[in-house]
């Protein structure tokens, strides 16, 4: 899995960190990020085939 490097404002980062670890909804910051991303796609590709945008593969 490729890695990457990311600047996150501190605020942002307690926010995430404060669903990471013993009693949060993921066991690490890396499961949290990508749980995000896919949600943020999905909702992205939602958005454009509402508006005709997305390229369906039949």
């Amino acid at each position: 899995m490729p890695k990457i490097s990311v600047d996150v404002p501190q605020e942002l980062l307690d926010d995430l960190d404060e669903h990471v670890g013993e009693g949060g909804k993921f066991v690490n910051r890396s499961d949290a990020i990508r749980a995000s991303m896919r949600k943020t796609l999905d909702i992205l590709d939602d958005i454009d085939d509402r508006h005709g945008r997305l390229e369906r593969e039949d």
